[in-house]
């Protein structure tokens, strides 16, 4: 007992595993990952429909989105972006290796008949011949990846945008890491059978990576018939640090914000919103 509490409780290297496939493939906790998106009172898969509905009327704007813009969405969920864009008569492109979210974001454009091109895959392996006027992935996605698997996705945005073609995505700021602390808790069923329908013992260890500017939230599930471990990561970001990655990648960063419905960047923003331009 005491080496398994020992390894539930060990500190990994920062982004030494990698579970997101299984967060967002296995058919348990994708349905309550697609319940939370479609949430109005629940922020933790996308935001709600009103910060939406204003992040996508500040897009559209500061975009030029029309008949002619074509926009692909890596991360798409069950089309919460890409179902208004496409209502803005622009031809769009949603990736998600949810088969879930798809296929609620197919159906929500096929009973709104909108063309919305919808593709299951992990948007890391994502290829295409089209070039497009705009990439976005919002909602801090690009925070959970690796430093390897975040060049390689600047790479991949950078080999499907046009020439001078934009970036949009969200990154947590150092702000907000520093607000973060370590913790350790344990509970039965833990976030309300989140993890799974039968019982389970959930342990949570919230680890801080100070001079990495990373955080781990660390779940442990241990079920009659079997244990896991699911890793979600966190890089955070400073303006620099953002720079240096994109720069290296091909991009050149054309303004920073607060967040993605384009609110004035200060000191307090626990968010960064980035818009790139490929060179």
């Amino acid at each position: 007992m005491f080496e398994k509490l020992k390894q539930i409780n060990s500190r990994p290297k920062p982004f030494e595993f990698y579970t997101a496939r299984d967060l967002w493939t296995d058919k348990h906790t994708s349905k309550q990952m697609i319940q939370n998106h479609l949430n109005d009172n629940v922020e933790l898969s996308s935001r709600n429909s009103r910060f939406i509905d204003k992040s996508v009327e500040w897009i559209a704007s500061r975009f030029s989105i029309d008949s002619e813009s074509t926009v692909v969405d890596f991360g798409c969920g069950p089309g919460l972006y890409t179902t208004r864009l496409a209502r803005l008569d622009s031809r769009v492109t949603g990736i998600d290796f949810s088969k879930r979210s798809i296929q609620y974001a197919r159906e929500s454009a096929e009973n709104e008949r909108l063309s919305i091109d919808y593709v299951n895959q992990n948007y890391l392996e994502y290829a295409t011949n089209e070039r497009f006027h705009l990439a976005m992935m919002i909602y801090c996605d690009f925070c959970a990846l690796s430093p390897k698997q975040r060049e390689e996705m600047l790479n991949r945005f950078h080999t499907v945008l046009e020439p001078g073609g934009r970036l949009l995505l969200d990154v947590h700021s150092l702000k907000a890491f520093e607000k973060r602390e370590e913790l350790a808790t344990y509970e039965f069923n833990q976030l309300n059978r989140f993890w799974s329908p039968d019982d389970y013992y959930g342990f949570l260890n919230i680890l801080k990576y100070e001079d990495d500017k990373v955080m781990l939230d660390k779940y442990t599930i241990i079920e009659e018939s079997r244990t896991r471990t699911v890793y979600n990561w966190l890089q955070y970001f400073s303006p620099e640090m953002i720079e240096a990655e994109f720069s290296r990648c091909g991009f050149t960063i054309v303004e920073l914000f607060s967040d993605v419905c384009g609110n004035r960047l200060d000191s307090n923003s626990e968010e960064l919103a980035i818009v790139a331009k490929k060179k």
